[in-house]
């Protein structure tokens, strides 16, 4: 990926005006008595009424650069000019005058629709006299017009998500700052989020700098600046990136494949760089070029056939990432082994739920659904945003009492064994709930202790998270100041810390990178493989692909139940499990009104 646009170059008359530019910009901060480079001498441009997105890993320092795009910091070193305005001389003007949603945007969930929008317009400076006609602009835009009275607190993620786009589009602006609007957000609502904003591009000439952790997302931009560890690797369009990959992309098939298997060693080999399930396929990028032959690669495979599959944006993604020092695409280190305890316990079914039911007076977040779940099987809960899997996760785990039903985990009923229930099991939730005020060694302490281990036992299940998750460096380190990743990582690892035989994931991969993603799903693979009952949920449709069966929710109430390939049979979707996820969500929403 090479830069095609250059910070200071004067545009032609085929290139719209520049609204942004960054010229050898650095910053850096001081965490846990280490000075970290954010940012390092980066240049870049966004150009007016294009979309510029920013992808790269985790502390690459794309939530940095977009702040002080925003006049939020102040750079060490380098200049920031923002619609032609100094952003560090007049950083007041240039707030006033771009849009900016931060990463979990600062809605007031005690306030309704309304309030959290009187708010903002008085704090963006918005007359009394044109908040009517402003806000009868935005709510047809963001479908919240029917919402207005409701709370904040009690909206969807995917409405969230649209409230806090419309709280940073209360005043017009030319320039609007981004930072991972959709993270948390169904693909349902994340499609209807980019319906709104190439809306404003195509409709109003609005200039758009959003960063995304989804590939498909930053492959719409009309520009893809690429971070890593604070320097730019490349701003090109998104056809740059695809053809890093090309010639090195391509499926593997065979009938009755054991694909996580396959995949297991397909990662291992030293020809190919990266491998992802695909349906009944495994997708593969290899190191070279040339065609690779099934029987090297997995020779032990009967009827493996190997083709050329066309390369997609995440390939490049992949390819230019794994080619920097320290990275590699599965470059976790592998799952210690876990207790013989999960994999020994005496019950085949692990999670058993009959027609549980979850009332909050009128509203029942959870109708009548019925599953069970083998010991070392990985269970997938998807639906949209509000659809009821959190609120299943909770009452599963103990945390929520059913209304109705009948719950056993790991052979207990929670109605009767809830506390010997949870000492089987590791939850990490949706949402970061960790101590932000502790180091992450200091949580890891916490959570050890909490579940009752002692003495050199805890001291070496701490070692091993630490380094199971790849976290030494940051032990020392608040983990209110960690980036999201890590923040997942210590999360997953105060989860596993006592070894527990069923783990329950509330969207374990939200905001993480592709890479990432990959590693904490070598790791799901690996407990499922020692025994371990993993039940997740997930936003990442391509990662149900990973689950031996799926429960699809909607509304309560579950629509699909099986193997991923035989929940696509059942849609008769083309396409990808996202495609055929969106045709059954629309399908019954359909039916129903």
């Amino acid at each position: 990926m090479t830069s095609s646009t250059r910070p200071g170059q004067a545009g032609s008359d085929a290139s719209p005006p520049v609204v942004l530019e960054l010229r050898e910009v650095s910053k850096s901060f001081t965490a846990a008595k280490r000075r970290v480079q954010a940012l390092d001498r980066v240049s870049l441009t966004a150009r007016q009424g294009q979309i510029t997105g920013l992808i790269g890993p985790d502390a690459a320092g794309k939530s940095t650069l977009i702040r002080l795009a925003a006049g939020l910091l102040t750079a060490d070193s380098g200049s920031i000019a923002v619609l032609g305005l100094d952003a560090t001389a007049q950083a007041a003007q240039v707030q006033a005058g771009v849009g900016y949603m931060p990463q979990r945007f600062g809605l007031y969930e005690d306030l309704s629709v309304q309030e959290n929008l009187d708010l903002y317009a008085s704090l963006q400076g918005l007359p009394h006299s044109r908040r009517a006609q402003r806000f009868d602009e935005l709510m047809p835009m963001t479908g919240l017009s029917p919402f207005m009275s409701r709370l904040a607190g009690r909206l969807s993620g995917g409405m969230k998500q649209k409230l806090g786009l419309a709280c940073a589009l209360v005043r017009s602006h030319r320039l609007l700052l981004l930072d991972e609007p959709t993270v948390g957000v169904d693909p349902l609502s994340r499609r209807e989020l980019w319906r709104i904003i190439h809306g404003l591009v195509e409709r109003h000439g609005v200039s758009v700098l959003i960063s995304t952790s989804y590939m498909d997302e930053a492959g719409r931009c009309d520009q893809v600046v690429m971070l890593h560890q604070g320097h730019v690797l490349g701003q090109d369009p998104p056809e740059a990136l695809i053809d890093a990959a090309r010639g090195r992309t391509f499926a593997l098939s065979a009938p009755d494949m054991p694909r996580r298997a396959v995949r297991e060693k397909l990662i291992a080999h030293g020809d190919v760089l990266d491998a992802v399930i695909h349906g009944q396929e495994i997708r593969l990028i290899t190191r070279q070029t040339r065609p690779p032959q099934a029987g090297d690669l997995v020779p032990d495979l009967a009827g493996a056939k190997i083709a050329p599959s066309p390369p997609r944006f995440e390939d490049g993604f992949v390819v230019l990432l794994a080619g920097q020092a320290g990275h590699h695409a599965h470059a976790a280190s592998a799952m210690p082994p876990l207790h013989a305890a999960a994999a020994t316990s005496e019950h085949p079914i692990m999670i058993e739920v009959r027609d549980l039911t979850k009332r909050f007076g009128s509203f029942i977040a959870v109708d009548n659904v019925s599953f069970e779940v083998a010991r070392g099987e990985i269970f997938g809960l998807l639906g949209p945003n509000g659809a009821g899997k959190s609120t299943t996760f909770r009452m599963l785990c103990g945390l929520l009492p059913a209304s109705a039903g009948h719950l056993k985990v790991g052979g207990l009923d929670l109605r009767h064994a809830a506390s010997a229930a949870r000492a089987r099991i590791g939850y990490m939730s949706q949402k970061f709930s960790l101590y932000g005020d502790l180091t992450v060694r200091e949580n890891l302490n916490f959570f050890s202790a909490a579940y009752g281990l002692v003495g050199g036992n805890r001291t070496e299940q701490i070692r091993r998270r630490l380094e199971q998750f790849e976290l030494d460096e940051q032990a020392g380190q608040k983990s209110a100041l960690l980036p999201l990743g890590f923040k997942q990582r210590l999360a997953m690892a105060c989860a596993l810390v006592h070894e527990p035989q069923i783990i329950f994931l509330d969207e374990p991969t939200s905001g993480v990178d592709p890479l990432a993603r990959r590693v904490f799903w070598n790791q799901i693979a690996a407990l499922a493989e020692s025994g371990v009952t993993v039940m997740v949920t997930t936003h990442f449709m391509a990662e149900a692909e990973y689950c031996d069966r799926l429960a699809i929710m909607d509304s309560g109430r579950i629509l699909a139940l099986g193997p991923p390939e035989e929940i696509r049979r059942q849609v008769g979707a083309e396409g990808t499990f996202e495609d055929a996820f969106i045709h059954l969500i629309e399908s019954q929403r359909k039916e129903g009104d």
